[in-house]
């Protein structure tokens, strides 16, 4: 569907979105507090962005400012980010998972004015830093429970306050300000978490933003009534775009996780129509499944296959508009039996789920088109705000990342790299022509770095990252990460990076899912005291290669996997080894387990 306002800004977005719906019982946001789920209004929302807003400028913000934030998804998040850009100043937003020395970096490059934190924690953190950032003046809190060390910082509590005293001088002032904001005015500098060396600052305009929400819900069939669980960091441009500026400019309800572990429990309280999300989810929600089904009897286990098998036979069926009665049928006792009960995990009214971030492997597509939920694959980079290509509902094929949105261009280079041009694509890189001449070229075609293919149907399926393309050492080219995707399928594999760049052959490292090996283990009688007695253990090496033996038997040669090493701790953002849209960083991984890789080709000349 379209908006239900229309707008050339974000504030004009959200201004005319308050008038709209003034006076609707349904709430544009709910946040869980004291154990319950509580409902903001519109109205109660635009009090208090004007009231911050105010706040911001008595203290001194202004049009082409820039203020950070640093915070989990929260309704205060939003507050800050719509008080900001409605001064005309850009946000930048922080990660709250970064480290001090990286929050630094980036408040440093960006020359931050004021920065607003959500807690304790996120505070301890910048004012660590805080000396260290020249044009940085405030930092702003937003829970009213921190302990303040110094005159620089400032509760968003008393901001509010400093806003109302500053709208009974100044009426008008907000709705001023708003008014003056223009679409090529810069909306929000995004610092790309990357897999390598320091971020970049991705400049998008207002136009870049509006004209992806736009062109977006063309493709992405969001409806007034709906209601979103955000848990995605807002400060990644996906959940920023689809699942908050798209999904209030249908006029939808926006529900925050309490966190990404409580994503199964809040689906539940909560009960969704969209979840935007990165295939991981998937990943958890069907381990978690088969694992429960397995513990089931062997009739229980029956019926599951059964149901599933019936729900794939039915979605493949309904495709080609050829459902026979006796299918129909089936459908409906497999339904009843199987498949609502899985649906109901999810809260029991999910429409459907939006996929980014990473590609999706198909099992899992068929897996939940089999359960009625279908899972819509969308493509897209910061620098492109971020939607390139994305699934229609109606019409979505598995593995790929659908057709190019209207308004966007998708073209393939020679090498095989994805171009893209259109409205979406980013001013340029902060302070940073020389990147931004290499991204984009005279013609205004934005080089993605992935390399992909487009069907007759106009559908585009990446097949692997330009810079991640392995050679081996006899000079055979090698796409590791289709490979990655088929060995996470095993219900023994956690995470997955493979190695060989340059090798004479394949090798990875795994993090195994500990609870799977635990209970093989279990079962089999193999003695561990801890989880790396566990990786250790030749019987479970074993167990695993014959595991992989069958996984990979489809591959060429001189795709196998030929050794691996089972690591004890998995990959974290804490440490540096997966960014915060959990990309595993190769380069960092490798250089920390260079021992590890090393020891798999010793003797190999």
């Amino acid at each position: 569907m379209s908006a239900a306002v229309s707008f050339s800004t974000i504030p004009e977005m959200f201004q005319n979105l308050v008038m709209k719906y003034a006076d609707s019982p349904r709430p544009v946001l709910m946040v869980k507090r004291d154990g319950a789920y509580q409902d903001i209004s519109y109205r109660e929302l635009g009090r208090k962005v004007e009231q911050f807003a105010l706040g911001l400028a008595s203290l001194g913000i202004k049009k082409g400012d820039r203020v950070s934030i640093i915070s989990e998804n929260r309704p205060e998040w939003v507050i800050t980010d719509q008080a900001v850009v409605g001064l005309g100043a850009a946000d930048v937003p922080i990660y709250p998972t970064n480290t001090a020395k990286q929050i630094e970096y980036i408040m440093n490059d960006a020359e931050v004015k004021f920065v607003v934190v959500s807690n304790q924690f996120q505070y301890n953190k910048t004012i660590k830093i805080a000396d260290n950032v020249k044009t940085l003046e405030k930092i702003i809190v937003m829970s009213d429970r921190v302990n303040l060390m110094d005159s620089g910082s400032i509760l968003m509590a008393e901001v509010i306050t400093l806003g109302e005293e500053f709208g009974k001088k100044s009426p008008g002032y907000f709705r001023k300000t708003v008014a003056l904001v223009k679409p090529e005015d810069l909306l929000t500098l995004i610092y790309t978490s990357g897999t390598t060396g320091n971020p970049k600052g991705v400049m998008l305009t207002h136009h870049n933003m509006c004209s992806n929400i736009n062109d977006s819900l063309q493709v992405l069939l969001i409806q007034e009534g709906d209601r979103f669980l955000s848990f995605l960091p807002l400060s990644h441009s996906f959940e920023r775009m689809a699942g908050y500026y798209a999904a209030m400019a249908c006029g939808t309800t926006i529900a925050y996780a309490e966190s990404v572990e409580t994503v199964r429990d809040n689906m539940l309280e909560v009960q969704p129509t969209i979840i935007g999300t990165v295939p991981r989810l998937f990943e958890r929600i069907h381990a978690r499944i088969m694992k429960q089904v397995q513990s089931g009897s062997a009739l229980k286990q029956k019926i599951f296959h059964w149901g599933i098998t019936t729900g794939q036979e039915f979605a493949r069926a309904r495709k080609h508009n050829k459902v026979s009665a006796l299918l129909h049928a089936r459908h409906a006792l497999a339904d009843k039996l199987v498949m609502s009960k899985i649906r109901a995990r999810t809260g029991g009214k999910i429409r459907f789920f939006v996929s980014g971030g990473a590609a999706l492997p198909r099992q899992f597509g068929e897996f939940f088109e089999a359960v009625g939920i279908p899972i819509i694959e969308g493509y897209g980079l910061t620098e492109t705000t971020p939607v390139i290509s994305v699934n229609p509902l109606d019409n979505y094929k598995f593995g790929s990342v659908g057709r190019p949105i209207p308004g966007v261009e998708v073209k393939i280079a020679d090498d095989g790299e994805i171009l893209t041009r259109g409205p979406n694509i980013m001013k340029g890189y902060w302070k940073n022509e020389k990147e931004t001449r290499e991204m984009i070229d005279k013609a205004g075609w934005l080089h993605t770095g992935d390399i992909g293919v487009l069907d007759s149907d106009g559908f585009l399926y990446i097949t692997d990252r330009k810079k991640h393309l392995f050679v081996s050492s006899g000079g055979k080219n090698i796409a590791p990460q289709p490979i990655e995707n088929l060995f996470v399928s095993s219900k023994f594999v956690e995470q997955f990076v493979l190695i060989g760049d340059r090798r004479m052959f394949l090798t990875a490292l795994i993090v195994p899912d500990f609870d799977a090996l635990k209970e093989y283990a279990d079962a089999h009688k193999i003695p561990y005291a801890d989880k790396s007695e566990l990786t250790k253990s030749p019987d479970v090496y074993r167990m695993i290669e014959k595991d992989f033996a069958a996984i990979q038997k489809d591959l060429a040669n001189y795709e196998r996997v030929r050794k691996f090493v089972l690591l004890d701790k998995s990959f974290t953002i804490e440490d540096g080894e997966i960014t915060p849209s959990l990309k595993i960083k190769r380069k960092v991984v490798e250089e920390k387990y260079a021992e590890l890789i090393e020891g798999m080709y010793e003797g190999i000349h």
